[in-house]
């Protein structure tokens, strides 16, 4: 459990940071909805 707090502790702050250079609102939510499909199929498929 452990493990998976810190990646997802990770992912959150690659997110941010990610999220600091886009100015683009619209991409920024494009890539946060692909982002949680990808990580519902990891974690959950």
């Amino acid at each position: 459990m452990k493990k998976m707090i810190g990646f997802v502790a990770f992912c959150v702050a690659a997110g941010m940071l990610i999220m600091l250079f886009l100015v683009n609102r619209f991409l920024g939510l494009l890539l946060i909805i692909l982002l949680l499909l990808i990580g519902y199929s990891f974690f959950c498929c």
